[in-house]
């Protein structure tokens, strides 16, 4: 096994934190688990689940990672803290969950992965929706319900009798991509980049080449064309599907058409779904759906039921919806 008695130091308590404990500890790791908090929220969990992992609490210091080959470190744990910083120039591995996952997939397994400013948790839940739609057995994690490394539990070979799925989908942050070097998905997309997270990043250039991550390691690229940073992250000689509020200009391109009074989405130079058919509300659902259809594309082909599904997919809580139609 890779981390068979490494001496592995989880960082967070979190969700995701638990999640690597709990994956490193069945990979035969030694483990320990800190966290800044006086009380982490996980803390019960952790010594009922895995009684024999200790747990420090409070700032973190040298003496953290005193005898450590590596640090698994959660997404909300910024990296460039002096003692991790100082561990990492001493030959301490770094690495979080979603790096921990793509080490784990057996060869060839298909995956799709998303990540944006707006809009990844509807293009990611959508994409899953149309996958399974396909007939594709589908595991829909990370940065939405389930993290990675719990969802990958059953097939990881220690005693399961799961088959690993046809697909996963993943809706990824950029905190989760800064650490992240083997991930070979399938297709990927960047939806879209502005402003956010600029109290973790020096400015918007840092936090989109974190967000460019995505695409480090081969795959389709599926780019906003009218999103400037997703487009200039086009990769020579990679292939790309793009999606934008124009008409489509080849079969690379998904888009709005205008056809008979009717806004179409389109592919290439075929008309698809009236957005009007669709359960989503608004424009910027309008593209989504042309993201996720980008995406599945490279895993399925677009077929009756995958429209199907998407004219019925309702989104999620807490979005637009439409609730009545007056005057007409």
């Amino acid at each position: 096994m890779r981390y068979a008695n490494r001496n592995a130091v989880v960082l967070g308590l979190g969700l995701t934190g638990l999640s690597l404990a709990r994956h490193l500890v069945r990979e035969g790791a030694r483990v320990r688990v800190a966290d800044t908090r006086d009380a982490p929220p996980n803390a019960a969990r952790l010594a009922a689940e895995l009684p024999g992992v200790p747990l420090e609490t409070g700032p973190l210091a040298d003496a953290t990672f005193a005898g450590a080959d590596m640090i698994a470190i959660s997404p909300g744990v910024p990296q460039d803290q002096p003692a991790i910083a100082a561990a990492v120039a001493r030959g301490v591995e770094l690495a979080g969950d979603i790096e921990l996952f793509a080490r784990a997939l057996p060869p060839g397994q298909k995956v799709l992965a998303i990540t944006g400013t707006n809009g990844k948790t509807t293009v990611t839940a959508l994409t899953g929706s149309l996958c399974r739609a396909a007939r594709l057995d589908t595991v829909v994690a990370g940065n939405i319900g389930e993290a990675v490394l719990d969802a990958i539990a059953p097939f990881d070979g220690r005693g399961a009798t799961r088959r690993w799925p046809d697909v996963f989908v993943l809706e990824l942050s950029s905190f989760q991509l800064e650490t992240t070097v083997s991930l070979r998905p399938t297709a990927a997309t960047v939806l879209n980049v502005s402003e956010n997270h600029l109290d973790r990043y020096a400015g918007v250039d840092a936090y989109a080449a974190a967000k460019a991550r995505i695409f480090a390691d081969g795959g389709v690229q599926v780019l906003n064309r009218d999103d400037a940073r997703s487009l200039a992250m086009r990769v020579p000689g990679r292939p790309v599907e793009s999606f934008g509020a124009g008409v489509p200009a080849g079969e690379g391109e998904w888009g709005l058409v205008l056809f008979d009074r009717t806004t179409w989405l389109a592919h290439g130079g075929g008309l698809l779904v009236p957005t009007a058919a669709l359960s989503l509300v608004g424009r910027h659902n309008a593209l989504n759906a042309l993201a996720a259809l980008a995406l599945v594309s490279t895993v399925a082909r677009i077929n009756r039921d995958v429209l199907d599904a998407l004219k019925g997919f309702q989104g999620l809580p807490h979005r637009m919806q439409k609730v009545a139609e007056a005057g007409r």
